[in-house]
């Protein structure tokens, strides 16, 4: 078997705004104080950046900050690197309730699709990982249902039942997404990812280290209005 990504339309590296207008100096900030009175067109929040710059780590300080000061529920999962003497051997691909699963290795022992030196284990993926973005938390008195997406990148894209959750997630007006994507390389995005980040009701945040500091109370703020709304 073989396996290819196309590169898809140029992604956006930018804020987005409503009226689709971009903001390419200031960002404009959200304080919880104000969130009553906050209109956004946006559903869901993915932050996309380089690899490494730390897109994962703000979800995961988002998320627990949502859970613990808000009680806001949530199901999805997030990826993880796996390391070995300080060598990055593969990645890991773990759920909120805790499951986990290899999601690719360095040469990987079985056949798969690979993304440079890993090969990917995308049946192990759809069966541990996928599940969790069909089972979203009950709707409570703190809204709608939370489901965590991280990442939607290649090597979560070999897997068909991985799109097709996705899309029906993104698509279901009770849920809200907090996610990452890739940034495109040399101005093209993979076609899903650039499906994604083009959605009206999506509210894409490119995380740099001059301004991942900066990020976390705005990334609440989103998330917990488009909750709210779901209620």
């Amino acid at each position: 078997l073989q396996y290819s990504f196309l590169e898809g339309r140029k992604g956006e590296a930018h804020f987005r705004h409503s009226g689709g207008e971009e903001e390419k100096g200031r960002r404009k900030r959200w304080r919880p104080d104000v969130l009553g009175t906050m209109q956004t067109p946006y559903r869901h929040v993915f932050l996309t950046g380089t690899p490494g710059v730390g897109k994962t780590t703000l979800v995961q300080k988002a998320l627990a900050v949502l859970q613990e000061e808000y009680k806001i529920e949530a199901s999805g999962f997030y990826t993880e690197e796996v390391r070995e003497r300080g060598e990055r051997i593969g990645f890991d691909a773990v759920t909120l309730s805790g499951s986990r699963c290899v999601l690719a290795r360095i040469d990987g022992g079985g056949r798969g699709p690979r993304v440079g030196r890993f090969v990917v284990s995308f049946h192990d993926f759809e069966k541990s990982i996928v599940p969790s973005l069909h089972h979203q938390p009950e709707k409570g008195s703190n809204g709608g249902a939370l489901v965590v997406i991280d990442e939607i990148g290649k090597m979560e894209l070999f897997s068909r039942p991985f799109r097709d959750a996705v899309s029906n997630v993104l698509d279901d007006q009770r849920v809200a997404v907090l996610g990452t994507v890739p940034i495109a390389r040399n101005g093209r995005d993979l076609p899903f990812v650039g499906d994604v980040k083009e959605r009206a009701d999506v509210k894409l945040i490119t995380v740099t280290k001059a301004n991942r500091n900066g990020l976390l109370d705005e990334i609440v703020s989103f998330v917990r209005q488009s909750v709210a709304s779901k209620s």
